[in-house]
């Protein structure tokens, strides 16, 4: 600042202090929105190495004369002519083969043979390839705001917080299923009448003239179940109570009730709730069954508890969803955060619009009313000992709060700023609290969480952790101890906090979503087909479908190993009855089971996700298999190769244009002509080695009476062709090769920190890869490394050698 006029000084403070920053932050934010160009010194080293090569020093001539005025310097295209950059991840020989086709447009046989070759291997060396396009713009790591998930995570975990306790350590009920319930006998609930406790698996009772159990009569009795709802996906719910008895049921906190039916409603016997519920969060609930004699006929008591999962159907709710017993209070918050930007495969926090601020302002809301309501009141039970006045306690309630969502102590954060005004402000304790829970929640200290740099190392780190692993906060004591204590400022303790971060029900909702994304799979996908061809492929199959994808994943990423390879390539699932019965003897148990078990093993039918009926139906159409969209999903997603838009709307023929072709015959013949086989030439083998599965996912070897052609190959970044059959064959290609590798650790790192692995170094994604080789491609290891790396990346550089020079950042990578 000493070198900047002092005028212009002011003005920076000014503007600082508006966005309630200090200064150094407030240059930080305005630094992270500049683009740094390639340094004098590496666009000399490159342009050397050109010049030292014969063969790109030819292709560098040619392109000059011939390729220049369409494409522009660097590649970047040019508007008149080319307005698109020439990037992309295509092997030399593909790109020499486009430009013999096809360029100079006006005259594609000028350049073939060696000066094809040559201008390729420029082109690719130069500007094209991946390598070259971090060279040529190295990517930053961007100011990111927080993602509709964080937002809602970081607002759970500070209501959690202050409610006292966390819910959400998966090993701690990593056992436990079902519901706990208390049975009394007559009218009271007096202990000495607790006649029945037991753990039940779901509520789905006709208890009749039997009773609930020995010792209680049938006519007159209460039953209290409690438990915890957990939540792995993010959405709305629909919960549904049926019962012909009178009952209550609280839900999210000991007072919040959902549904009064103390006095029965005659002819009610259906009560259903539709909530908004978060990932990774155990919802504690109960309900109060009150069966008492009536004047005249008594009925026998009935009670039964249902959900509609996000894209599901109406079932009982299972006892893997539910946790016995007492569980901590959560918030349960009932506004929609509009969707974030998506454009680079994974959720970026970058629009700030009307929308958002206006979700942003309801949310903060909603918990400036639970603190008001709840928490409040929990603090001044716990802390009624504690000496000084209630506007005392008062202070020290909202001086926490403001520290946590700020993530940094109280020297850091200067809760006075808020806390203060608000105080002198008002007089009432409601608007005190609702008053300062906006003022933090909608600071930049909140809403941008890497807005931290005046912050301890070890606050820094934590912040790190807690974005990446649980999209949210630092805010259970365990780590606040941890930062306070300046603990995390170095990489081995990094690494002991994310190990224990990790066997979470917020890490483990994550993942599975992360998951979900890479098989672009979601709950409102419309997978419905054909009734006619496809008859049983219903809704609630559907459903079970879902259900057994879930237990796979669950069963392959939190296993012992947890084997990449064995997403690829099990050679079982999950199935249910009803599944057998609609997908045949390879779906059978592998166990007399009536529930859901593991299959037979067939290697031939079950190929990990890759053939898991819900994926094979989602890269279908209605009637009828899709090898180009099983062959993009294969080429982007598995592979982790790029793809150019088609050049114009594509349509598939219809199967009544050519009745007698396969359905490989048909897209062969639609995508033969040499302007489509740029980019068919890469998608069609690969989606052809599915059409062993028909569209909703059932093994075949005809199609339209003749043999199904499951033949397929894939070209690699080195220009060798693999050529393989079926979906076996697809899945040995795909574990063995080096793109899958990369492929998978890009997606897990972008999807989980939200910022470009080669933005914490060029070699980044290299080392990571061969780390996550050397683990046996052990998926809970690569998720911790990734963590490590977002977390000491804050770490001063005499810990850390390899790390990229920080605060170097740009909007966008």
């Amino acid at each position: 600042m000493r070198c900047i006029p002092r005028s212009v000084r002011a003005s920076i403070a000014a503007l600082a202090e508006t966005f309630s920053l200090r200064v150094p932050v407030f240059l930080t934010v305005v630094a992270m929105s500049l683009s740094l160009p390639l340094s004098a010194a590496e666009s000399n080293s490159a342009e050397e190495l050109i010049a030292a090569d014969p063969v790109l020093s030819s292709g560098k001539k040619i392109y000059a004369e011939q390729c220049l005025q369409c494409h522009g310097e660097q590649g970047i295209g040019t508007e008149d002519y080319y307005p698109d950059p020439l990037v992309g991840d295509g092997s030399i020989g593909e790109l020499t083969e486009i430009i013999v086709d096809t360029m100079p447009e006006e005259d594609p046989d000028l350049c073939v043979g060696e000066d094809a070759t040559a201008v390729a291997a420029y082109i690719h060396h130069a500007f094209y390839s991946e390598a070259a396009q971090i060279r040529n713009r190295p990517p930053r790591q961007s100011l990111q705001r927080l993602t509709g998930v964080q937002f809602r995570q970081s607002l759970a975990d500070l209501y959690a917080h202050f409610a006292g306790l966390q819910n959400t350590r998966w090993e701690t009920h990593r056992n436990e299923a079902g519901l706990k319930v208390s049975i009394y006998e007559g009218k009271g609930w007096k202990k000495e009448n607790r006649k029945i406790e037991r753990v039940d698996p779901v509520i789905d009772f006709d208890f009749g003239k039997e009773g609930p159990g020995e010792g209680v009569a049938w006519d007159e009795f209460h039953a209290h179940w409690e438990g915890g709802l957990r939540i792995e996906q993010t959405g709305r719910y629909e919960l549904i109570v049926r019962s012909k008895t009178s009952f209550t049921m609280d839900f999210g906190h000991g007072g919040r009730q959902l549904i009064d039916n103390h006095v029965q409603s005659e002819g009610r016997e259906e009560f259903r709730r539709t909530l908004l519920l978060t990932a990774g969060r155990v919802y504690p609930f109960k309900i109060d069954l009150n069966q008492r004699k009536r004047k005249g006929e008594t009925p026998p008591a009935t009670i039964s508890l249902s959900w509609v999962p996000p894209g599901g159907v109406e079932t009982i709710i299972p006892a893997s969803a539910m946790m016995p017993g007492w569980n901590p209070p959560v918030l349960q918050m009932a506004t929609t955060m509009p969707p974030d930007d998506s454009s680079y495969g994974f959720e970026r926090g970058i629009s700030v619009d009307t929308a958002w601020d206006s979700a942003v302002t309801e949310g903060a809301i909603e918990l400036a009313e639970a603190m008001r309501d709840e928490l409040w009141n929990e603090y001044l039970r716990r802390h009624k000992k504690d000496e000084g006045s209630r506007q005392d306690k008062l202070k020290n309630f909202l001086t926490d709060f403001v520290t946590v969502a700020h993530r940094g102590d109280e020297s850091e954060t200067e809760p006075q700023r808020i806390v203060g005004p608000a105080m002198d402000a008002f007089e009432d304790e409601s608007d005190i609290i609702k008053s300062v829970v906006l003022m933090t929640l909608k600071s930049p200290r909140f809403l941008y969480p890497t807005l931290d740099q005046d912050r301890s190392v070890s606050q820094r780190a934590a912040n790190r952790l807690a974005l990446v692993l649980h999209d949210s906060l630092p805010s259970e004591s365990w780590m606040l101890t941890q930062i306070e204590k300046g603990q995390l400022s170095n990489e081995a303790v990094i690494r002991r906090s994310a190990e224990r971060m990790l066997d979470d029900a917020r890490t483990r909702a994550k993942l599975k979503q992360m998951l979900y994304h890479w098989m672009e799979l979601g709950p409102e996908d419309d997978l419905r087909k054909d009734d006619e061809k496809y008859p049983g492929f219903t809704p609630e199959l559907i459903a079970d479908l879902r259900e057994s994808l879930d237990r796979f994943l669950d069963d392959t990423i939190w296993s012992e190993t947890s084997d990449f390879r064995q997403l690829l390539a099990a050679d079982w699932t999950y199935t249910n009855p009803r599944l057998t019965e609609f997908y045949g003897d390879a779906w059978k148990p592998a166990e007399s089971d009536e529930t859901w078990t593991r299959t037979v093993g067939d290697p031939r039918t079950h190929v990990g996700v890759l053939t898991h009926p819900l994926v094979m139906a989602r890269l279908s159409y209605h009637s009828a298999t899709s090898p180009i969209h099983r062959g993009v999903f294969l080429l982007r997603h598995v592979m982790g190769r790029t793809l150019r838009p088609p050049n114009e709307a594509f349509a598939p023929l219809s199967p009544d244009l050519h009745p007698d072709l396969t359905t490989r015959e048909r897209v062969e013949l639609q995508t033969s002509p040499e302007s489509c086989q740029i980019c068919h030439s890469r998608i069609n083998p690969l989606g052809f080695s599915l059409e062993q599965f028909d569209a909703v996912g059932r093994f075949r070897e005809q199609d339209m009476k003749k043999p199904v052609d499951a033949s397929g190959s894939y070209l690699t970044r080195d220009d060798e062709r693999i050529e393989f059959t079926g979906a076996r064959g697809l899945a040995e290609v795909a574990i063995a090769n080096p793109d899958t590798h990369r492929a998978f650790v890009t997606r897990m790192f972008q999807y989980f920190v939200k910022q470009p692995v080669a933005s914490y170094g060029a070699n980044r994604l290299d080392e990571l890869t061969e780390t996550f080789r050397q683990s046996d491609y052990n998926i809970q290891k690569l998720l911790i490394e990734i963590a490590v790396i977002a977390a000491s990346d804050v770490l001063p550089e005499s810990n850390d050698e390899k790390k990229p020079a920080k605060n170097q950042s740009t909007v966008g990578a």
